[in-house]
């Protein structure tokens, strides 16, 4: 007579079979899910919320707005496209836009070059947290005290740089008043501020590049340019398109700087097109028209962070 016996454990798990009166061990896993994910949602609330009443809820009036005729005193009044078509009319607009391509190409140009220089050093000569942290210290400073601060030190009577340069021999140099110089001084200004935290974004991606690869190529007898073009620039590249998207985003938001220093001026010299936005919005009170400038600036954002990420391959490393 043939004697039945019980399976093993070990066969019931192979056969998928649950185990356990009414299958205690999912329900104490769904339970377990159940309870990460309102832990979850209850971290990511605050975040949200934010997020809703700050941006999401503005960013839809403000696209309602740009297809209306309003002024802080009355009631929005529905125009259809007009702001848009007088928009690509209006020659103040391809001006400031004109003005803040300048700037965002000194701006980006000198600042990117500049900081992989110094994330560079801090990665292979300055090893003291000391150094690494003084190079932060300009962007821990508000925009406008620094702006501040470099327009009393480029004034051109009384500066001390346009001092220094007369006691040289240099003729002085009207750094904030001439439309030669405003926006390069401008550009100049927000690379000295923003310099070191770039650089920081950069030397944390160089962190993240294997010593072994360097070890290898100094065996093969690899030049320290040879290396830094072919090992430190791949790997390094996902992360500089990060640095460029954030700087390019923030330059082309360039607003404080202007408006303490220049105020747009001389003539529309400095006029960028947050400046312009401002101008119209809370200098003429057409709020609808500043709301159209607001959305075609938001579409050429999202457009040149779009070019970049695809085109840069920003989402790709080297290191897989």
């Amino acid at each position: 007579m043939t004697t039945l016996t019980k399976p093993p454990a070990s066969a019931a798990k192979r056969s998928g079979r649950k185990q356990g009166p009414g299958n205690a061990p999912v329900k104490r896993s769904i339970t377990s899910r159940l309870g990460d994910l309102r832990i979850a949602i209850l971290f990511i609330l605050p975040a949200m919320v934010g997020f809703v009443a700050f941006f999401l809820v503005p960013t839809i009036r403000g696209i309602y707005l740009s297809f209306t005729e309003y002024s802080i005193l009355g009631e929005p009044t529905w125009i259809g496209t007009k702001n848009y078509s007088a928009l690509f009319q209006d020659e103040l607009f391809w001006n400031a836009m004109g003005v803040t391509l300048q700037y965002v190409a000194l701006n980006i140009g000198f600042q990117t070059v500049i900081a992989l220089g110094l994330a560079l050093l801090m990665h292979r000569v300055a090893k003291s947290t000391f150094i690494r942290g003084a190079l932060l210290l300009p962007f821990l400073v508000a925009n406008v005290i620094v702006a501040l601060v470099w327009f009393w030190m480029l004034d051109y009577q009384l500066g001390i740089v346009n001092e220094v340069m007369s006691w040289i021999g240099l003729p002085r140099v009207a750094f904030f008043g001439s439309e030669q110089w405003a926006i390069p001084t401008i550009a100049f200004v927000n690379v000295w501020r923003h310099m070191g935290y770039t650089a920081l974004l950069i030397f944390a991606g160089l962190q993240s590049i294997p010593n072994h690869l360097y070890e290898v190529a100094n065996l093969d007898g690899a030049s320290p340019t040879r290396t830094f073009w072919s090992i430190t620039m791949p790997l390094l590249r996902p992360v500089l398109v990060l640095v460029l998207v954030v700087t390019v985003i923030g330059s082309f938001q360039v607003f404080d700087t202007v408006a303490v220093t220049t105020n747009g001026g001389p003539v529309n010299a400095s006029r960028v097109i947050q400046m312009y936005i401002y101008q119209k919005a809370f200098g003429e009170s057409d709020f609808g028209y500043a709301s159209a400038l607001s959305v075609i600036l938001f579409i050429i954002l999202a457009l040149v962070a779009f070019i970049q990420m695809k085109f840069l391959k920003g989402n790709e490393s080297d290191l897989d």
